[in-house]
């Protein structure tokens, strides 16, 4: 009898286990598909293989910061097209390792990642064109966004958790602290950038060391690399793919309805892709604070008057589009050192809110590396031994200041109907008086730090602080006119120096051109998903904070057409900001 009972026992435990085993198949599924590992993506095909016209569920526009985890995510549940106008950063993937930061972002070849621009300001700045977007080019901090920001989003504080562990357990490693950044360090907390928080994500006042998308052997992981999570079976990803114009269609007392994407090869050939028939599908703008409103308004979604001047058929007049684009104005002070230093992008920050963040950097190559050079220059400088006659590695480096929320805008206006061609970029540096005063104090800190004792090992002593103010107000980093008086004031330095950081935002901004969940207002089946969204940068880098939003609004998605609840994610638990 006893056995009987046991055989019993044990049967009815198999038939539960098998039971849920099978409910656990169907339930998470989605996060154990058969996912492919980067670079090795066979849904990556160039557009010129696109067909004429395909359907899908989701039409993401832009395989960037945003655009690569929320199609990853989209992908777990529907089918996903996305289009990038930039190349594969696989290729070559010694382009962006550490080492070569520099020469990546100054890079004007046609198959670079950086389209470089100047500004109405007379400033150069650049716009990433690659897959994975402004993270394939940047110096690889990571920290999150301060907690006003989350509250202000609008998103659910532990999907917001969730989301970064989501983007960390991928792309993010330790940052090291090279001797030249732990005198950055030090000197921060001798100028009074207090108090020290060690290593953390969190974004906290004082001195802190953040993370990197940079791996131990200084090799760049980029949002192209969260492909990984997407089911390979639901995503099609085509890169030098040119977004013309969003389609919309319109019934008689309805609103414009967002219905496609046409978009153009790399030879020019137009491709026509549509949202599926009967499904809650849409598409998604994830281009950039520049590319979005540019977006929008070639497809005439902006200012009336101005789509007019251009012949563009007005969908919908939004003057708001493409206004309230901002910058984070960036000056610094170039340190020359004694001795070479290490190669070393951001790892210290010191932060003193809401106004002002000091970041450093050192060593950088001028030269590329072997895997970089194309094979002639190679042979050349093999066969003539001439690469031993020069250091290719800066001796000395730089200190960083940046104006946290910059009260200044500007704007986004199309110059043509050539989706190709930069548009008119304004960001307006130190209009507002406030701007130029927080520069003015966060210069003063740059000074104090390279004047401290904490960072005499890498100064020429007899070189006063103020000539290398001098140094740096000569050397025509910017197109914008400079006075007799630049290295004499503060302020002037300021306004005659200033440079771009490349933290855009703003233009398709939340409450004005955006509903809060990210739609587009005054359409249907449009949405936006990137820095365009914001009013300011979050963090000391937007980085974390663009892909955290992709994610989360992936997941947000699929919530809203009733496809999943917020689960916790199948990953492994990885440090969080406390367990740093």
């Amino acid at each position: 009898m006893d056995k009987l009972i046991m055989k019993d026992a044990m049967d009815m435990g198999l038939w539960w286990f098998l039971q849920a085993f099978v409910v656990a198949a169907f339930t998470l599924e989605p996060y154990f598909c058969h996912a492919e590992t980067a670079p090795h993506y066979s849904f990556v095909q160039e557009a010129s293989t696109a067909p004429e016209v395909s359907y899908h569920d989701y039409i993401v526009v832009g395989g960037g910061v945003a655009g690569c985890p929320l199609a990853a995510t989209l992908s777990e549940t529907a089918d996903v097209l996305v289009l990038e106008r930039g190349g594969s950063p696989y290729g070559k993937p010694e382009k962006t390792d550490k080492g070569n930061f520099v020469l990546n972002i100054l890079d004007t070849f046609p198959d670079s990642f950086t389209e470089i621009f100047v500004t109405e300001d007379g400033v150069y700045s650049h716009r990433a064109r690659a897959l994975g977007g402004g993270s394939v080019i940047n110096a690889g901090f990571y920290s999150h966004a301060d907690l006003e920001f989350v509250k202000n989003s609008g998103l659910d504080e532990a999907l917001v958790n969730d989301s970064y562990r989501w983007v960390e357990k991928k792309i993010v490693f330790e940052a090291p602290v090279s001797e030249w950044q732990a005198a950055v360090r030090d000197g921060l907390l001798e100028s009074g950038v207090l108090p020290f928080n060690g290593v953390t994500h969190s974004h906290v006042n004082g001195t802190k060391i953040g993370s990197t998308i940079f791996d131990m052997d200084d090799h760049r992981h980029s949002a192209a690399d969260l492909l990984e999570y997407a089911d390979p079976k639901n995503i099609k990803v085509y890169l030098h793919a040119t977004a013309h114009k969003i389609i919309f269609t319109q019934e008689t007392g309805s609103r414009p309805k967002a219905e496609g994407v046409i978009f153009e090869d790399e030879s020019g050939v137009k491709h026509t892709a549509l949202l599926t028939k009967n499904t809650k599908g849409e598409v998604i703008i994830s281009a950039g604070a520049i590319g979005s409103p540019q977006l929008l308004m070639l497809s005439g979604i902006g200012p009336a008057d101005q789509l007019e001047a251009l012949g563009i058929e007005v969908v919908l007049d939004q003057p708001m589009v493409g206004q309230g684009l901002g910058d984070n104005p960036l000056n610094f002070l170039f340190v020359p050192s004694p001795e070479p230093v290490e190669v070393s992008l951001l790892s210290v920050v010191g932060i003193y809110l809401p106004t002002n963040y000091i970041e450093a950097g050192s060593g950088f190559n001028l030269l590329p590396s072997i895997g970089w050079i194309p094979d002639f220059i190679l042979h050349f400088l093999n066969q003539t031994n001439i690469s031993s006659f020069f250091d290719t590695r800066l001796k000395g480096g730089v200190i960083l200041h940046k104006v946290a929320r910059p009260l200044s805008t500007g704007y986004v206006e199309l110059r043509s109907t050539d989706p190709t061609e930069t548009p008119k970029v304004r960001f307006n540096y130190f209009k507002e008086p406030e701007d130029l005063e927080m520069c003015v104090r966060g210069m003063q800190t740059v000074i104090d730090v390279a004047s401290s004792e904490s960072f005499s090992d890498f100064r020429f002593r007899l070189i006063p602080t103020q000539l290398l103010v001098d140094l740096v107000a000569l050397v025509p980093f910017n197109l914008r006119p400079r006075s007799l008086d630049t290295a004499k004031s503060l302020e002037q330095f300021c306004n005659d120096t200033v440079m771009s950081f490349w933290h855009h935002h703003g233009g398709c901004s939340v409450g004005k051109v955006l509903d809060h969940d990210y739609k587009v207002l005054g359409v249907d089946g449009l949405r936006v998903v990137d820095a365009s969204t914001f009013n300011f940068t979050p963090g000391t880098n937007p980085q974390a904070t663009i892909m955290m939003l992709g994610r989360a609004m992936g997941v947000r998605i699929q919530k809203e057409r009733g496809i999943r609840e917020v689960h916790p994610t199948s990953y492994v638990h990885t440090m969080n900001s406390d367990e740093l």
